[in-house]
């Protein structure tokens, strides 16, 4: 394999491990600042308990998420630097906004929150970890302006042979780059209410610390269904944008090949390895493609066959990362209505209980689906219709390249393997036995 590929593989290993916390970091710090609220609003210790139990699993999740976080902004030094020097310009402000500013704050919100029990009244102490979740999401936001400008270039100039920044508030405002934050920030709170879920799910059937984890198995349900329906209806959003802004990706979701109107969806499609048309097509229904695009069956939608086979992205992977997403919605409203209708009684519903501690791995599997089809569904270009993956690369031997996503895999894993562990031991421990009430917070250090 040569550099390139092992690049990408290396930036793909690590980012995909990454996001495995970044997710349940976002969720985890909302709902347990609505947690504390609740404490500090009726004085009922059982949102004390609940807070901090859930805090220790946010705490490892945080803690991996910002080592394996510090690794990929490195790669586009080592690995990527072709690519840095030609648009730092752009890119570089925005990673050092997220670091310098948002990062920095939700790192020391959390050591406040971590080590203000003692020293903070409960509102005061409550009201820092709301700063937690602010300045958590205020730090996904920039990663995400960062990538959707890769996504879709705006406010930049070709000039010095680099791209130059030009309008700073056309990168970060448009509507491409606040579409992906609304849809992963939300993807993220889904994950995290099908975590807390699950969680719960386990300790429910086992019938332990009953009470405490049948308000937090409501708490995630409501939060899960929510931003579920909110998921797919802003996904509807994000595909008629695509469809503006990055055709080929819109025609690869969908194995689209010829340009039409009444552009169909079929039930049941099988794209064609070497990208060249789809080995079956069953179940047309024609207008839907269309319909989702533009809001309209017979408006005109680009396949294919009318993109240069050299510009377009490898339809099978992305294909089916998105039919992939697109069922586990359909899942995913189904659990949570379920749920819905059954929450006054959840504790006694051991089927429904074993479905959700089951279901716990999906939101993770979805989240991976939906980067696949970000950035494969962008390929060939690193930066979109400005600057291929292929020119993107640093000049280094393939043998460094090898070496350093071998210790990656090899120091990822053990991470996973610790991580994984401890919060395993918190989830069977369960939470501290209910403690007589002292003064303020301090007494429930």
């Amino acid at each position: 394999m040569d550099a390139l590929l092992l690049s990408r593989l290396q930036f793909a290993v690590t980012t995909f491990f990454h996001f495995l916390f970044v997710p349940l970091t976002l969720g985890l710090s909302v709902l347990i600042a609505w947690m504390e609220t609740r404490y500090v609003r009726t004085g009922d210790d059982e949102y004390l308990r609940m807070t901090k139990f859930w805090g220790k699993l946010f705490i490892i999740n945080f803690v991996i998420g910002v080592v394996t976080g510090i690794t990929l902004e490195f790669q586009f030094g080592t690995n990527w630097a072709r690519y840095s020097r030609y648009v730092g310009d752009i890119f570089g402000p925005l990673l050092a906004i997220e670091a310098t500013a948002a990062f920095f704050l939700e790192s020391v919100f959390i050591a406040v929150w971590i080590f203000g029990w003692k020293r903070l009244s409960p509102k005061a102490h409550a009201a820092v970890m709301w700063l937690v979740a602010f300045a958590s999401t205020l730090s996904a936001f920039w990663i995400l302006v960062a990538n959707s400008w890769m996504q879709h270039p705006v406010g930049y100039v070709i000039q010095n042979g680099r791209a130059e920044l030009t309008d700073f508030a056309a990168v970060v405002f448009q509507s491409y780059s606040i579409l992906t934050f609304l849809h992963t920030t939300a993807a993220a709170y889904v994950l995290s209410g099908f975590f807390v879920m699950g969680v719960s799910a386990w300790h429910l059937l086992r019938k332990t610390h009953v009470s405490l984890f049948a308000r937090s198995f409501r708490t995630g349900l409501i939060f899960a269904l929510f931003f579920t329906l909110f998921v797919v209806a802003e996904g509807h959003l994000h595909g008629a944008d695509l469809a503006e802004k990055q055709p080929a990706k819109l025609a690869a979701l969908e194995s689209l090949w010829e340009t039409q109107a009444y552009a169909p969806f079929s039930l049941v499609t099988v794209p064609r390895p070497d990208n060249e048309g789809n080995l079956i097509e069953v179940g047309k229904i024609p207008g839907v493609m269309s319909l989702l695009a533009y809001h309209r069956t017979d408006a005109v939608v680009t396949g294919l066959n009318d993109i240069p086979k050299e510009l377009r992205p490898p339809v099978l992977p992305v294909f089916l990362s998105f039919r992939f997403m697109v069922m586990m919605g359909g899942l995913f409203i189904l659990l949570t209505l379920w749920g819905f209708l059954i929450r006054k009684n959840i504790e006694e519903n051991r089927l429904y209980l074993r479905i959700m501690l089951l279901a716990v791995p999906l939101p993770y599997l979805v989240c991976l689906a939906g980067w696949t089809v970000t950035e494969m569904g962008r390929q060939p270009w690193i930066v979109y219709n400005i600057m291929k993956t292929s020119d993107a690369v640093s000049a280094v031997p393939a043998s460094f390249v090898a070496s350093s996503l071998a210790a990656f895999i090899v120091v990822y894993t053990l991470l996973g393997l610790g991580a994984f562990t401890m919060m395993a031991r918190i989830i069977l421990k369960g939470p501290a036995p209910p403690q007589r009430p002292g003064k303020g917070v301090s007494g429930h250090a």
